[in-house]
């Protein structure tokens, strides 16, 4: 199959289980090895860059998962200064060392996810759809190009999955990012993607912006 996500649009990967849709972000983001074809990320072309090239690439493209991967004893702050640990040395990794300036930005990132007043709280006293956001923010604080977004919203409730699907799509049309999200909500596919990619079996099936898919197609998924 061959796609593209571009900056500034939000794509969303629709299709039945074992569709392959989780299976190509994290071939993307190198969770695993793709077996054959090419991907390209931020003009780098993974197969033939060199281990650190594609490292420095991959970096770009921030990953959040369905499963919300928060040290839940640790403030959110703390969490969110996570996703800037690979520009500071290693000795700065402890969170009492962790430098001003990436503290600062991390609350830049809090405040873009709207919860900058829950910075010094417990990630855990926090709810899921507000984990979530702090998982977002982190992967903001990474500095990426383009987001990966694994099954973000299925451990949601309704309102929360929406809530964090509209911040998903603001972030990319306000600042410039590409959005990958695989979702199992068609619902939500229509009303924030730009793009739709339908997958069945490990095949392509269309790769189309969302106002021209019709429900025959979508329902076609899933047979």
């Amino acid at each position: 199959m061959s796609m593209r996500v571009h900056a500034g649009e939000v794509v969303a990967f629709l299709g039945a289980n074992g569709s392959g849709k989780s299976t190509t972000l994290r071939a993307v983001n190198g969770l695993i090895e793709a077996d054959s074809g090419d991907i390209e990320i931020a003009g780098v072309r993974l197969n033939e860059a060199s281990a650190q090239r594609r490292a420095e690439a991959r970096r770009t493209a921030a990953t959040v998962f369905q499963k919300i991967h928060l040290v839940q004893r640790r403030t959110v702050l703390q969490n969110v200064c996570a996703g800037g640990l690979s520009r500071i040395p290693q000795w700065r990794s402890v969170p009492a060392l962790f430098p001003e300036d990436l503290k600062q930005e991390a609350m830049v990132c809090l405040e873009r996810v709207g919860l900058a007043d829950r910075a010094h709280d417990r990630a855990g006293s926090l709810s899921g759809g507000q984990q979530q956001r702090v998982a977002i923010a982190r992967a903001l604080c990474q500095r990426p190009r383009m987001i990966l977004a694994d099954e973000p919203v299925s451990a949601l409730d309704p309102k929360a999955a929406d809530d964090v699907m509209s911040l998903l799509h603001e972030l990319a049309v306000e600042e410039g990012l590409g959005v990958a999200a695989v979702l199992h909500q068609p619902q939500l596919a229509r009303k924030y993607a730009h793009r739709v990619i339908g997958l069945r079996d490990g095949a392509l099936v269309f790769d189309k912006p969302t106002d021209t898919i019709d429900d025959a197609e979508l329902a076609s998924l899933y047979i």
